[in-house]
């Protein structure tokens, strides 16, 4: 997909962005990318490790929802 992406193109796109978003506000969006991408891995990490451990809970076949002593 980004197999043509030269070096003068990031510098484009970076001076691009600084024009729309401006100096002061490009720290906050880091910072907001950054912590966007943590939430995201910690979400997927538990998923991806329960199913690889096979812990999965199997559905009760009864029907009854109540626990039995």
């Amino acid at each position: 997909m980004l197999n043509g992406l030269t070096g003068w193109h990031a510098i484009v796109i970076l001076v691009i962005v600084l024009l729309l978003f401006g100096a002061p506000k490009l720290p906050a969006l880091a910072r907001s990318l950054g912590q966007s991408m943590k939430i995201l891995k910690s979400e997927i990490k538990p998923d991806a490790a329960k199913d690889a451990a096979g812990e999965a809970t199997p559905a009760s076949t009864d029907g009854d929802a109540t626990p039995k002593p």
